[in-house]
């Protein structure tokens, strides 16, 4: 079935940004992104994407094509995490109580999918994953005993809970948010990173170690209720950028973004911070391209060019995750199928428009 896709230019900046939207028509709310160099697509770029009713989607032709994968078993899953490495192989996770936490795995291209690990708890609830490589993938659930807990796979098959002996404890009401299967980070293939909320302070927990021990910090982040607290975070270099707010007050504009200079021991609030809620950020170090830190969620994204002090809108998008292997290949989804993707740009005259068709296998 072929579906035509409506592309629009939607805004831009003075950074000489724009956000061109694909409007897929899809019966589902996007939350995961991931996006690879690849050989094997015509642009090198592969994306994947994820969502409720178990909708699972890869283009790779610069999404002009989108192709939908029908997991079986899944079609009523709420995928909020995707890790993949090329066109063939991907790790794709779903969240829920006991057995709807699910990670499950392809490595033909999506053609079939092999369920490598189900929660047994009911206490368990899987938010977050990310992988070093195709065969050493991290999962982070909700505290277990108290407890936030890891499972993970050496071998790309088979999955064990790690140690959280080590692990402080959780605070009563204190949770990682799955809004955007981006508050768990992993950096230089060693540390790790998570943020919590939902409890009285919002706090980042820091492993130097793939999770054999773990330190914890507070931050200036919104808290104090259940529907704030942190719900991104990115490390670049010494510097850790997390994003958040309160999800039910999505144009509120206070304490939505913090940073550390210090990986992550201390932190500050950013001086001008995003203009609302968001639930993604993703960064982008280099010379050649500067500093770039872009951020994004119900009410639009904003762009740092100094790693998360200072915030400026892009866009009024609604999305909720954001991936990308370069600052020209940013991509993002949110709901009602939509996916979009930043594209720098040398000149751009608000009033221009441009509008193509693209169509589904």
């Amino acid at each position: 079935m072929r579906l035509l896709l409506l592309v629009a230019l939607l805004s831009a900046s003075a950074n000489a940004q724009r956000w061109t939207v694909q409007t897929t028509g899809l019966d589902t709310n996007l939350r995961g992104i991931s996006v690879v160099n690849a050989s094997g697509s015509s642009h090198g770029v592969v994306v994947w994407a994820c969502g409720s009713n178990g909708v699972i989607l890869r283009s790779v032709d610069q999404g002009k094509t989108w192709k939908r994968f029908h997991l079986q078993g899944g079609e009523a899953l709420d995928f909020r995490g995707i890790v993949a490495f090329d066109a063939t192989t991907a790790y794709v996770m779903s969240i829920g109580a006991g057995a709807q936490s699910r990670i499950y795995k392809t490595a033909d291209g999506g053609t079939s999918w092999n369920l490598e690990f189900t929660g047994k708890r009911s206490a368990f609830f899987l938010d977050d994953l990310v992988c070093i490589s195709k065969t050493r993938c991290f999962g982070l659930s909700d505290p277990v005993d108290g407890k936030f807990l890891l499972v993970s796979t050496e071998d790309g098959e088979h999955w064990k809970e790690l140690s959280n002996q080590q692990m402080p404890a959780a605070l009563p009401g204190e949770g990682v948010f799955a809004a955007s299967g981006t508050s768990f980070a992993i950096y230089h293939k060693k540390e790790l990173y998570f943020g919590t909320g939902g409890g009285r302070v919002a706090r980042v927990f820091r492993s130097p170690d793939l999770g054999r021990s773990w330190r914890v910090a507070e931050t200036p982040l919104a808290s104090g209720n259940a529907s704030s607290g942190i719900f991104s975070i990115i490390r670049t270099g010494n510097t850790v950028v997390a994003v958040g707010g309160d999800y039910k007050d999505t144009g509120g504009s206070v304490r939505t973004a913090a940073y550390s200079v210090d990986k992550g021991r201390t932190w500050r609030l950013a001086v001008q911070g995003p203009a609302g809620f968001r639930s993604a950020v993703v960064a982008f170090p280099g010379p050649s391209i500067g500093n770039v830190t872009i951020a994004a969620g119900p009410t639009g994204e904003n762009i740092s060019h100094d790693m998360g002090i200072h915030w400026i809108s892009t866009g009024n998008l609604n999305l909720n995750a954001l991936a990308g292997t370069e600052a020209n290949h940013v991509w993002g989804v949110g709901p009602k199928g939509t996916i979009a993707r930043l594209i720098p740009v040398k000149k751009w005259k608000p009033q221009a428009r441009l509008f193509a068709i693209a169509a589904w296998d």
